[in-house]
């Protein structure tokens, strides 16, 4: 018979039958519990030999016990700075990962991990809830052929096969990726650009998605980064970006193209759009979005720290060359 916890009422039940001089492994039968949960229950609450086996004893020792054991999954309610500190990056839309990691690697000892902050938020405090990011399926299906790709090939793009091996690998600052994120019905775009390595965001509002706006707007935007911070950029192959040649002479960028229905050669570009997308929805409309609003989620993006850059943020990363290694 397996082992069960003693109810009130069952150790009520195992006081009056002791008195009655039962032997242990009948009230086990009475009980419908194992021997050894009645021998651990009279070993753990040990009284005199005038009183015998106390049932009000017995359930304050047990409360007691369980209270001590759950103190270590207490630890946040417990430490009122590690919950204020908690909440104020949660609002910060900062994941329990990169919390724990942030702070972990600030302290340089492990002082709590994203699975006790999970439970928090699950269990102790469910408003919370509402700054997670909502989840997906992990897994997407690779669609397309390589044999589409050619098919489609456009003579006058660099493909992506052309790169340098030290983009591919991450290995340098100023590398970019871009690509457009549509409102519901096409009600205006974000045109986001993400450098590879340190996943620092640059998005704008465009009303309307055009190869003529795309190619100012990146212009303007990229402009604004140091010039040996912004060496390529790679694209996907919507034709808003047909004017890459004046694009790539205004900024003194290569630009790339990914092979067609290959998102995930962008991979970092469209894991950032998932990002813009916890705070502009799919069913959501771009018509009202400023960008004032827009700067704002690309600051909280920008400033939130990150598992691969070793819990340091793309701001960091990209503006004050801080190394994740």
């Amino acid at each position: 018979m397996s082992y069960s916890h003693l109810t009130h009422l069952d150790r009520v039940k195992l006081a009056t039958l002791l008195r009655a001089g039962i032997k242990q492994k009948d009230i086990a039968l009475e009980l419908a519990k194992s021997p050894s949960t009645i021998s651990r229950e009279l070993n753990r609450n040990p009284v005199d030999n005038k009183t015998g086996y106390d049932v009000r004893i017995a359930q304050t020792n047990t409360l007691e016990r369980r209270i001590e054991a759950n103190q270590r999954f207490r630890k946040i309610r417990n430490n009122k700075w590690l919950e204020e500190y908690i909440k104020k990056k949660l609002k910060l839309f900062w994941s329990p990962d990169e919390i724990a990691g942030r702070l972990n690697r600030a302290m340089g000892r492990e002082i709590i991990s994203h699975e006790a902050i999970y439970q928090y938020i699950y269990f102790d405090n469910p408003n919370l809830k509402r700054y997670l990011r909502c989840q997906k399926g992990k897994f997407r299906r690779k669609r397309g052929t390589l044999l589409r790709a050619k098919q489609r090939e456009d003579a006058k793009k660099r493909r992506i096969d052309l790169r340098p091996e030290i983009i591919n690998k991450r290995g340098r600052i100023g590398d970019w990726e871009g690509d457009t994120v549509f409102g519901h019905g096409h009600s205006g775009a974000l045109l986001t650009h993400v450098e590879r390595k340190s996943g620092y965001l640059v998005a704008d509002k465009l009303t309307r998605a055009t190869a003529d706006t795309v190619n100012e707007t990146t212009v303007i935007s990229l402009s604004k980064i140091p010039k040996d911070k912004r060496l390529t950029c790679t694209y996907d192959n919507g034709s808003e970006f047909s004017e890459h040649k004046n694009t790539e002479k205004r900024l003194e960028m290569t630009i790339y193209f990914a092979a067609p229905y290959h998102s995930w050669e962008r991979g970092t570009n469209e894991n950032t759009n998932g990002l813009l997308r916890q705070f502009f929805p799919k069913k959501m409309s771009f018509w009202y979005i400023t960008q004032k609003e827009v700067e704002k989620v690309v600051k909280l993006i920008n400033n939130r720290p990150r598992k691969r850059l070793n819990y340091l943020t793309p701001y960091e990363v990209l503006m004050r060359n801080c190394t994740s290694e």
